[in-house]
């Protein structure tokens, strides 16, 4: 077993501001009708777009490993939750998604049948859909 261990770092700025420093930093904002500065996408936008990302660079891994020629992959991620709850307004529910629905179209020369076999080998091997169907131990340590 390999394991690696990521780190990323995130700070609070002004407002909603929050820098990310990572191998390419970036900011994470709200939009301005909820008191940011719509410098970034979204704690959630980063969220689900990084669902996205994992499945596109897990499909490119798998497709160079087994030699498909895969042209592209477009992901379109959906995820519902419950807003009233994540801003205190209830304690009824949860605070995350409730589900996501994750829309793949692959482009590349195989049938049905061998792009569901892909899609499902992408989904086993994707860290981040791993993380949203499996628990995983979270340890916040004030420091």
């Amino acid at each position: 077993m390999a394991i690696s261990t990521l780190k990323v770092g995130t700070k609070l700025e002004e407002n909603f501001r929050v820098d990310v420093t990572c191998s390419n930093p970036f900011v994470i904002d709200q939009p301005k009708n909820a008191g940011g500065e719509n410098m970034g996408p979204n704690p959630l936008e980063v969220y689900l777009s990084s669902l996205g990302a994992c499945i596109c660079s897990i499909g490119k891994i798998i497709a160079v490993q087994k030699r498909i020629k895969l042209k592209s992959i477009d992901v379109q991620v959906e995820g519902d939750i419950d807003k009233d709850f994540l801003m205190g307004k209830t304690q009824e529910g949860r605070s995350g998604f409730t589900e996501l629905r994750v829309f793949l179209n692959i482009d590349a020369d195989m049938s049905k049948e061998e792009k569901e076999n892909f899609m499902k080998e992408i989904s086993s091997r994707c860290p981040i859909a791993d993380n949203a169907i499996n628990s995983t131990k979270l340890i916040p340590t004030l420091v």
